[in-house]
């Protein structure tokens, strides 16, 4: 089953974030995180799950994935602190934090 997300990952605690939207988390954190994905997250280091939020449909996810890369920097850090203040690597399932780092 598929599932719209917006979610943004971080290369570590007020470090480099990136934005992005997929219907599959668990497949897209999981490249991410092995580097799988190339380009400007490898490159970066930016692989730690930080933040995510599902929708109904794939035209919401994208809308605001698009409207949080107009945000300010500061914005989508209180975004992240208010869910997840230590920046924990998130489980792209349930939300939970992966204390591994």
């Amino acid at each position: 089953m598929k599932n719209p997300t917006v979610y943004i990952l971080a290369s570590a605690p007020f470090g480099r974030l990136y934005i992005g939207v997929t219907s599959d988390l668990p497949a897209r954190e999981w490249d991410h995180h092995t580097g799988e994905t190339g380009g400007h997250t490898k490159r970066y280091g930016i692989k730690r799950l930080v933040w995510f939020e599902q929708y109904e449909t794939m035209q919401e996810a994208i809308q605001r994935e698009k409207t949080m890369k107009q945000w300010r920097r500061k914005w989508k850090i209180d975004l992240i602190e208010t869910h997840n203040p230590h920046w924990h690597r998130l489980h792209p399932e349930t939300g939970e934090f992966i204390y591994e780092e």
